[in-house]
C-alpha cells in the first residue's frame, strides 16, 4: 500500500472575496432651516433635504436610482450634508469618486421669514407674506406650501398637502434593514400644524417666542418656522445621512466614520458625517 508523503498533501486556498458589482445606497442632504417671523407673517418652514435612493422608493415621485459598481482601489468621497441654520437653506450630500458621475442630493430650501425669501431646494421651502412656495427639484423632493408661513416641501409631497402650514411628508425605505422616513419638510408657523414624516421640525403656535423644534438629526428634516408677530426665530434643518448597501459575500473594505451593520444577505455602511470606502487595494 502506497503512501503520500506530507509534501504532496494538497493546500486548500480560499479565493478572495469579489468586490461588489453592486452598491445600493441612499443620500438626503441637509434640511432647510424654518424662517423668522415678520411683523404680521409667520415664517415658512424649511424644505427637506433632496433624497436620492435605489431601494423602495426614491424622492420627487421619481423612478428609482440605479446603483453604481465601485472599482478596485479607488477612495470614494462621502459627503453628509448639515442642515441648515434658521433661515439658512441646507447644505448637500453627495458620493464621489474617479469614475463616478458625482452622485448629489440637495440641500433643502430655506422657509421665508425676515432673513428673506423662502428658497428653492431638495426640497422648497415654505413660504412667507402670502407667497408662493419655492420649488423642490427633479426626482428628490417638492415644492414648500404657499401662504402666511407656509410648510416646506418633503421628500414625498408639496407642503400644505395634509393641512395649512404643515410640512410634506417624507419618503420610506428599508435600505437599512428597517422601514425608515426620510426627507420631511418643516411646518410653518403661525397654526396648528405638524412637520412632515421623516424629521420634519415642528413650526410654532400663533403667540410663541419660538418654533417648537428644528429638523430631526441624519434624517434631512426640514426646521419648523416660527410665528407671526416679529422677531421670533425659525428652527435648524436637520443633517443629512447617506448609507450604501452590499451584498455580504462581498470583501471587505477600508472604510472610516462609518456604523457597519448586517441585515439577512447584506452589509450596511451608514455614514452619519463625512467619511470615505474603498474596495480593493
Amino acid at each position: 500500500m502506497g503512501y503520500v508523503s506530507a509534501s504532496n498533501t494538497p493546500t486548500v486556498v480560499s479565493p478572495t472575496p469579489p468586490i461588489p458589482t453592486a452598491v445600493d445606497y441612499l443620500v438626503v442632504a441637509g434640511g432647510g432651516g424654518g424662517g423668522d417671523s415678520v411683523i404680521g407673517y409667520s415664517g415658512g418652514g424649511g424644505g427637506a433635504g433632496g433624497m436620492r435612493s435605489t431601494v423602495t422608493a426614491t424622492g420627487g415621485g421619481g423612478s428609482l436610482e440605479t446603483a453604481f459598481t465601485p472599482s478596485s482601489g479607488v477612495v470614494y468621497t462621502i459627503t453628509v450634508g448639515g442642515g441648515g441654520a434658521k433661515g439658512v437653506s441646507g447644505t448637500d450630500s453627495s458620493i464621489a469618486g474617479t469614475g463616478l458621475t458625482t452622485i448629489t442630493s440637495t440641500g433643502g430650501g430655506r422657509g421665508g421669514g425676515s432673513a428673506g425669501a423662502n428658497a428653492t431646494g431638495g426640497s422648497g421651502g415654505g413660504g412667507y407674506n402670502n407667497g408662493s412656495g419655492s420649488a423642490g427639484t427633479a426626482n428628490q423632493g417638492f415644492a414648500g406650501g404657499s401662504g402666511n408661513g407656509g410648510g416646506g416641501g418633503g421628500a414625498g409631497e408639496v407642503g400644505n398637502t395634509d393641512g395649512t402650514r404643515d410640512g410634506g411628508d417624507g419618503v420610506q425605505t428599508d435600505i437599512s434593514g428597517s422601514l425608515t422616513y426620510y426627507g420631511g419638510g418643516g411646518s410653518g408657523g403661525g397654526g396648528a400644524s405638524s412637520g412632515g414624516l421623516g424629521g420634519g421640525g415642528q413650526g410654532a403656535q400663533i403667540g410663541s417666542s419660538a418654533a417648537v423644534s428644528a429638523g430631526t438629526a441624519n434624517t434631512g428634516g426640514g426646521g419648523g418656522g416660527a410665528s407671526g408677530g416679529g422677531g421670533y426665530a425659525g428652527t435648524a434643518g436637520g443633517s443629512g445621512i447617506v448609507i450604501l448597501r452590499v451584498s455580504s459575500s462581498s470583501i471587505t473594505p477600508t472604510v472610516t466614520n462609518a456604523n457597519v451593520t448586517v441585515s439577512g444577505e447584506y452589509i450596511i455602511y451608514t455614514f452619519l458625517s463625512s467619511g470615505t470606502i474603498k474596495w480593493g487595494a
